[in-house]
């Protein structure tokens, strides 16, 4: 069954000749315990895919179907329910709370979801992500390598259906990049999570199931 379905997807911005197609008509399905990664170069529509995918952009025609569920004419309120309940997003910006300690991160969470890791579970995902040391310490303590695998944390913390990835690996170096991509590897198979993940790094695609590959707006299957 698919956790996430694109129909007939487009996505463009601006009117007349300055308008830009940043996704044209896009078909995509994405299976329970699938490492999907969607490949191409900066500016050709990755980022725009992963936001409207999960629900932070509307499409400009077309259904983004979410366990079922079609989200696109949702009122944002209970879209926004959808994003909290089943998708953990990576982003490149980090997306931390400025003045929460790593540990008071994902507490917050504990106040507005449930269903969250259990204690035990966050300890070892500290431990697979080499921040165990860094539960007291703000963002503004961090490099952005050690932020960007607080956001991975945070991100898997809240046991999402659905992962979202934009270049979750651009900060770290390659030993962090791999271990990282064997984490969401196993983290997805073990869960039967769908993760996407969004890189130009051809390197991290040895760890998925399915690539494919964004031109000028235009999503295809390699």
């Amino acid at each position: 069954m698919a956790v996430l379905e694109l129909n007939q997807v487009t996505k463009s911005f601006g009117e007349g000749h300055k308008k830009v197609e940043a996704m044209k008509e896009t078909e995509f399905k994405a299976e329970k315990g699938e490492l999907i990664a969607v490949i191409g170069p900066s500016g050709s529509g990755k980022s725009t895919f992963l936001t409207v995918a999960g629900g932070l952009q509307t499409p400009t025609s077309g259904e983004v179907i979410i366990n079922n569920q079609n989200i696109t004419k949702l009122a944002e309120k209970k879209r926004s329910n959808i994003r909290l309940q089943e998708i953990g997003f990576i982003l490149q910006s980090s997306n931390l709370v400025p003045f929460l300690t790593v540990d008071n991160q994902m507490r917050l969470l504990d106040k507005v979801k449930k269903g969250n890791m259990t204690k035990e579970e966050l300890e070892q995902l500290y431990n697979d992500l080499g921040i165990y040391d860094l539960k007291q310490k703000y963002p503004s303590d961090l490099s952005g390598g050690e932020r960007q695998r607080v956001a991975i944390a945070k991100s898997l913390y809240s046991n999402p259906s659905i992962l979202l990835a934009d270049e979750p690996t651009a900060s770290l170096d390659s030993d962090r990049a791999y271990e990282v991509m064997e984490l969401l590897q196993t983290e997805t198979k073990n869960k039967n999570t769908t993760t996407i993940v969004v890189t130009h790094d051809t390197r991290l695609i040895d760890y998925c199931d399915k690539v494919f590959k964004m031109t000028d707006g235009v999503l295809a299957l390699q």
